[in-house]
This record gives structure tokens, sequence and C-alpha cells, in this order.
């Protein structure tokens, strides 16, 4: 039985847990926090990967709008190399209602939301491929982040204060001794092993599983499942975020990633947290309303679908009617302390949005540490997250690897980077490229292995981007799988690993089996088919499903 004891346990790994980690933690809060699977395997990952401005939600929702709007120029600030700021556009379209336009632009100005009106001409001219009718269009200070990389390095950040975080522990039950909450048990994943911890103060961070958690001491969370499938582009569309000036809906955004672009969303209720698999349905759906935006959008590879489930919060029981449209519901946050329904030493904090889980997270703290007694000041607004890079290390980086890496990698590994720069300039091997569409080396690829809350590839995939790019993991995948089985040789065997891994990759492929994305998938039944024997299972990922 493994045992552990902090002054907080913190439940979910998404951004708002491992965001109040680092806050906690920089108060001086002995906290640790425990997620099911890997960090940012959930919601937190599973989204457009948009820096919202607050514009998209100024009409209807005017207090998330502010909040996004003030986090924005926060997160842009704090954390600038997990952030593009490439802006947005707000396009008007002949067939939008130009009284809403008007009344957009009134919020944006009641939210401080900057607007600025650019011509038609330039606007073309900038972004050629946009829909030739716009009426208007306007620009604001939308940007692009990247999950995974701002999740990590919240957690990295929070070790250096003494936080602490566990991978691959599901929290099974809640402790509870009268009326007050003392701790969790559980049980190691990847091995089954029991594990037990004990706190005066638990937070509820778990997203969209927060209400299953809850109601196992009788607590009532209203918060809705709403499913959201978007497409990933192999290339980049656009130049900056384009979204359609109307109310938001389906089908009505375009994020630029580097060289590709995600277009979304959709949203439809779930019953279940884990219900991610993205619909044909959908896919057909989003491709229909592109063509809004983005003429003859079928000419252009679209190399994966993917979908999360947003945990947005019900006010008030009258809002249930609502939920039956998942748009309808607030895309604010709510602080929950259980101790008003007679529960002690446990809060919630559900709802909310990616651009938000820094001041979700200050303000949890704030309630944890006034419980606690320990009256210390947020920091997290002022401080950076990542290190600044010395230009003597980007002299280095420019000399060991390819001119397409230098910039990818750095952006990644923050710290490490000199660790794995000083590697591959003492044995050029190292500096080879296991993953050619995300410039992944071998150095970094064994850096992240060496971590011990790397056991899957998938985990590898998550912390590098390996296998995310236009091959989806077709040349890298058993590339990478070796280096993984040498540390850890203990967990999955080698193939049944390997199959995991492909299946995952294949989960988003599927739904868009046409064109140039369905020729690539019969090259990779090719390399596992052919050259590893995998249909010798009859498991082949391309057999999947027929």
């Amino acid at each position: 039985m493994i045992e552990y004891h902090a002054e907080v346990i913190i439940i979910g790994g998404g951004a708002t847990g491992v965001g109040l980690l680092r806050d906690l933690s920089m108060r001086g809060v002995n906290a640790l926090l425990l997620e099911q699977g890997d960090l940012a395997h959930g919601t937190s990952s599973r989204f457009h990967g948009l820096l919202h401005s607050g514009a998209r939600y100024a009409v209807k929702d005017s207090l998330s709008a502010a909040e996004c709007s003030q986090e924005n120029s926060i997160l842009k600030r704090i954390a600038p190399s997990c952030i593009v700021n490439c802006g947005g556009w707000f396009v008007q379209m002949a067939e939008d209602d130009p009284a809403y336009t008007e009344k957009w632009v009134q919020k944006c100005a009641e939210a401080s939301i900057s607007v600025r009106e650019i011509s038609l001409q330039e606007a073309y001219t900038q972004e050629p491929l946009l829909r030739q009718d716009a009426l208007r269009v306007f620009e604001v200070p939308d940007a692009a982040v990247d999950g995974f990389k701002l999740v990590w390095a919240n957690a990295h950040s929070a070790t250096v204060y003494g936080g602490v975080y566990k991978s691959y522990h599901q929290v099974d039950n809640l402790v509870r001794e009268g009326n007050r909450i003392t701790g969790v048990s559980g049980r190691l994943l990847k091995t089954g092993e029991p594990f037990t911890a004990t706190s005066p103060m638990l937070v509820n961070a778990a997203g969209a599983w927060a209400p299953k958690l809850a109601s196992s001491v009788g607590v009532t969370l209203d918060v809705v499942a709403d499913k959201g499938t978007l497409l990933a582009f192999n290339h980049r569309l656009f130049q900056r975020v384009i979204n359609r000036l109307r109310p938001p809906g389906d089908g009505d955004i375009f994020v630029p990633h580097e060289s590709i672009t995600v277009f979304g969303t959709t949203s439809g209720l779930v019953d279940s947290p884990s219900d991610n698999a993205p619909a044909v349905a959908d896919v057909q759906r989003l491709m229909n309303l592109g063509e809004g935006l983005l003429p003859e959008i079928e000419r252009f590879r679209v190399i994966r679908a993917f979908a999360g489930v947003r945990p947005l919060y019900q006010e008030t029981q009258s809002d249930t009617v609502l939920a039956e449209k998942g748009r309808e519901v607030s895309r604010g946050f709510a602080l929950l302390d259980h101790e008003e329904q007679g529960i002690e030493g446990f809060v919630s904090i559900v709802g909310g949005k990616f651009t938000t889980y820094r001041l979700m997270a200050e303000r949890t703290a704030d309630l944890v540490t006034r419980k606690l007694g320990k009256l210390v000041p947020c920091r997290t607004a002022e401080e950076t997250i990542l290190p600044v890079l010395s230009s003597a290390l980007k002299e280095l980086a420019e000399k060991v690897l390819p001119c397409g890496a230098v910039s990818k990698m750095l952006e990644r590994v923050g710290a490490d980077a000199e660790n794995i720069l000083r590697k591959i300039e003492s044995d050029p091997a190292k500096g080879q490229m296991l993953c050619e569409c995300e410039m992944v080396s071998l150095a970094e690829v064994e850096r992240a292995v060496s971590d011990e809350d790397v056991h899957f590839l998938s985990d590898i995939r998550r912390k590098t981007r390996l296998g995310m790019g236009t091959c989806q993991g077709a040349f890298c995948g058993y590339r990478a799988l070796p280096l993984l089985r040498r540390e850890k040789d203990k967990y999955a065997p080698f193939r049944d690993e390997l199959q995991g891994f492909l299946d995952q990759r294949w989960k988003g492929i599927r739904p868009v089996l046409w064109g140039a994305q369905l020729r690539e998938t019969e090259l990779t039944r090719g390399i596992y088919g052919g050259l590893l024997h995998f249909g010798e299972r009859a498991n082949c990922p391309t057999d999947r499903g027929k």
C-alpha cells in the first residue's frame, strides 16, 4: 500500500488542476495532484487551441468575455513560448445579421476587448482563401495556444516550488469521517497497486468527471457534458484565427497552429466524459459548414478528427432546459464550497475555459489558503512560467539542429534545452529526427522517456508531439518504441504497446478516410501489416471496423 499526505490534494491533471498545483506551491502550500491518466489527456488537449480574446462570447456572456480578455493578456505575458500571437478576425458574411454585428461591437467595447475594422481589400490580400463575399471584417487579439505545452510548463514550474503530481493514479473513493473529507483511496492504473492519500483539504478539479467524483459523497454538481468534434488540416489555411461574426455555433472557427489548421466545433450532449470518439456524421457536418468561410474546403486534406467533452456548469436548475443545447450554457466557471452542503474540507472548481484556467486556479487557491489560514497572495499573473532561453543556447540549437527544428524544439523543451542540445553536440547521432513531421529528435525522446511519469508511447506524444503530424505516427511510432521498452520494460509488451498507440491514431483517422488521407492510410497498412506483420492478428489499424 502506497501512502501519501499533503496539505491539499487536487484531483484532475488538466489545465485548471495543474495551474492550481503551481499556484498553491508558489504560496508555500504542500500540494499533491492525482490524475487518472497522463497530464492533459482530457479536455485540456482536446480543443481548438484558441486563446480567447473574449470576443466570441461578448454578446451572450459578458462576464466570461471580460475574464477571457483579462487572461488573454496575462498568458501572453507569462507564457509567450506556449502562445502564437497570430491575432484573429471576425468576418460578417452576406447572410449574417448586421444588427448582431453592431451589438457585438458595442459589447466588445464594454468588455474592453480591442476591435479594429479592416478593409475588405486588406482582408483578401492577407487571407486569399477567405470566401470572397464578406461584408465586414474586424480584428481582435485572439491567439493560438498549445494546450499540451502550457500544461506541462505549469507542471514543471510547480515542481520547482515543491509541488508533486502523480499520473496514472485512479481515485476510486473519497474518505469521509463524519462530515469531513479526509483523503482518498485508489489504485495505480499501471500495476493495480493500491494507494491512499490524506489531507485536510480536497479540491475536485476533475473537469467532466467532477460530478461523478462529487456524487460519491452525496454532492450534486450540475455539470453538462458537451462533446465537440474538430478537424485538423495538414495545411496552414489561414495566418490568423478566423471566426464567423454571428452567434457562436457549429463549424464557425479556424485556428492555425504552425503548419496545420484546426477547424470546429460541433456541440452535443453526451452521457459520459469518456465519449470522445469523433463521429462520421459530425465530420461531414463540419465539412459542409466550413464552406461558409473557406470555399472548396474539400480540396484540402484532413489528417484527423478529434473530440473533447466540455464540462459546462449550470448555475441554476432552470438551466436544465437550456442544457438541451450545450451552446446555450454559460462558458463561465464556478467555485463551490461544499461546506454549504454539510461536507467540510471539500471544494469543486467547475466549468470555465482553457483561457481562464489561471484565474480559476487563483480563485480556488484564494479559498483554500483562507481555509488553511495561510494568507499568501497569488503571484501567477506576474511570474513567467518558463525560463527565457539565452541567445547562446539559441546559437547552439542553430548549430546542431536542422533549421526547421530549432524553434520547435526550443519551445517544447524549455529548461531541458541545454541538456538535450549538449547531448546532440557531443553525439550528432542523437540529433536524428525520429519524427520528421514535428521535428522530434532522438535526444528529445530519450529525455522524455527518462521521466518517471512516462510509461507509454502516448505519454511521449503528449510531451513531444511525436506522432501528431501528417503521418500520424506511421513512421515514428515504431522508431520510438525501442527507447521506451529499454527504460520501461516491465510494462506492456512491445507489440501491444505499439498497437495501442496506433489505435489512438486510428480513432481520429477513421472518420476522414478519403482522398490523400486514405492513400496514406494504405501506406501505413503496408508498413505495419506487411513489414511488421500486424495483419497476422487481423487487427492492423486500417482493418478496424471493416
